[in-house]
């Protein structure tokens, strides 16, 4: 079956560009152009994934990310902006971005990154990986997503469990912006890395005690980051 994406950009120009080059490409695409609609296209089209644009008439794409994300809906976005300004394209991800690109862009780029996203979903840990994953205070269950710290539950979005599931997979080894792009994001192209960035950060507020001395994800200078077990903890084990 068709992989069904939605388009919500109030610009027809751009919009029609996404559609033609999506259906193009095999997917089925449906259009609408505030941020409003998008609620009751979910319901209606059901879409495997959202391009969505940042700047919107009635609700923007923030408030329409944040709110799929309160409502438990994970469907994958990625946001648009035409901002080159980092500040927006970390509120993107901040609110439940899955990625994000900036205006101009090529579509063939855009289908790589949908066609990424998808790949990944397939590849998500099977319901027959029951065993947590533990490291110090923290236990990942990878077959229900989710995570706890000290026996607490921990809101992940999508983005930053997978991110948290990788490393503690390549746990004390030291992984490069670059293996993290390819693992995490499945870029094979020289991708953004400061996305990296972003999310350890947001990783490491939610699961450090304290994030600018962090236990747990460690930076390596120069290099990129690797997850260690806190001094005095038991290993990391399943």
């Amino acid at each position: 079956m068709k992989k069904k994406i939605l388009i919500v950009d109030d610009e027809p120009s751009i919009s029609m560009l996404i559609e033609f080059n999506l259906k193009l490409a095999g997917f089925e695409v449906h259009c609408v152009f505030d941020g409003e609609a998008v609620f009751d296209a979910i319901q209606s089209f059901r879409p495997d994934l959202i391009v969505l644009d940042l700047m919107l008439p009635k609700m923007d794409g923030l408030q329409v990310c944040r709110k799929l994300r309160s409502q438990g809906n994970l469907v994958p976005i990625i946001m648009l902006t035409a901002m080159q300004d980092l500040t927006d394209k970390i509120a993107g991800l901040d609110n439940g971005a899955d990625d994000y690109m900036t205006k101009p862009f090529s579509p063939q780029e855009l289908i790589s990154r949908i066609h990424a996203i998808h790949r990944r979903i397939q590849t998500l840990p099977s319901t027959t990986e029951v065993a947590p994953m533990t490291i110090g205070q923290i236990s990942v269950k990878a077959d229900q997503r989710e995570v706890t710290v000290n026996g607490a539950p921990i809101e992940l979005t999508p983005k930053e469990f997978e991110l948290l599931l990788f490393l503690c997979k390549h746990r004390g080894k030291v992984l490069s912006r670059q293996q993290l792009l390819h693992g995490v994001w499945d870029y094979h192209f020289l991708g953004d890395t400061r996305i990296v960035d972003v999310h350890i950060s947001h990783l490491r507020d939610k699961i450090e005690r304290n994030a600018r001395t962090p236990e747990y994800i460690m930076t390596v200078r120069n290099v990129g980051y690797k997850l260690t077990e806190p001094a005095g903890k038991e290993s990391l084990a399943y």
